[in-house]
């Protein structure tokens, strides 16, 4: 995650025992991974920022790498601006640490570090740039791609640029995409009236998959407040990291 300014996250957020006692992801359509790769010669993952990929599809990254797909990570910003202030964290400082967070995670996902193309967008400035990363994407993208994103409506700045310049990449290219909720979680409730409109599936992840996933998040120290020196008010306590320790992930078609 990057810096927090959308309005709507504020707070402790949407607690996670009324997301999983709610009708709404009771009922919600589940699929298999091979339904989701199904014809699927490549996954794109667009990331606003290192740790986005991993909380919101890093069960969907190890199952596409275990089946032998090709997985590439756009890590657009480096998330360098989510400690303002902080005397010891800069964002020169948290560039760098970042940038060594992601590659430990995604190799936790079994994903070489050659599987990441960054970016280096400023970190709370995306939209700014959406035109240049929406050709950016659609230079590299391809006809059989399954294009992930984070949701278009999910309360970050950053998260919605990339969601709206990924959508006109992969209407360009004519390739698949899919949506995921990073911030939703914490601002909306299950009665919200934007997820009346969105076509939600669940990805039900196998045991072993949902440990290398709660690994993987473990490798974001900067955002876990496991660092050293400790950041004062880390993006993700244990509240936070809850909704993305479930045994499924969800996609928005």
């Amino acid at each position: 995650m990057g810096a927090v300014s959308a309005h709507r996250i504020v707070g402790a957020g949407t607690a996670e025992w009324r997301w999983l006692r709610s009708s709404w992801l009771r009922r919600m359509p589940r699929a298999e991974a091979g339904e989701l790769l199904a014809g699927v010669r490549r996954l794109v993952v667009v990331a606003p920022h290192p740790d986005d990929e991993v909380l919101g599809c890093g069960g969907l990254m190890a199952l596409a790498v275990a089946a032998g797909r090709e997985l590439q990570v756009v890590s657009v910003s480096d998330g360098e601006a989510c400690c303002p202030g902080d005397p010891y964290w800069t964002p020169p400082r948290l560039r760098a640490a970042r940038r060594q967070e992601l590659r430990a995670a995604l190799a936790v996902l079994g994903l070489a570090a050659t599987g990441t193309v960054t970016l280096g967008m400023r970190d709370g400035r995306i939209r700014q740039a959406e035109a240049e990363l929406a050709r950016r994407l659609a230079e590299s993208l391809r006809e059989d791609d399954l294009l992930l994103v984070t949701w278009g409506q999910d309360g970050h700045p950053d998260h919605e640029a990339c969601s709206r310049a990924a959508r006109a990449a992969a209407r360009a290219r004519g390739c698949r995409r899919l949506e995921y909720p990073v911030w939703g979680w914490h601002w909306a409730a299950p009665s919200a009236p934007e997820l009346a409109h969105v076509r939600p599936l669940r990805l039900d992840l196998p045991a072993e998959v949902r440990a290398r996933k709660r690994r993987a998040i473990a490798c974001f120290a900067t955002q876990t407040g496991e660092c050293r020196p400790a950041i004062a008010a880390p993006v993700l306590p244990p509240a936070v990291r809850r909704r993305f320790e479930r045994p499924f992930e969800v996609f928005f078609g």
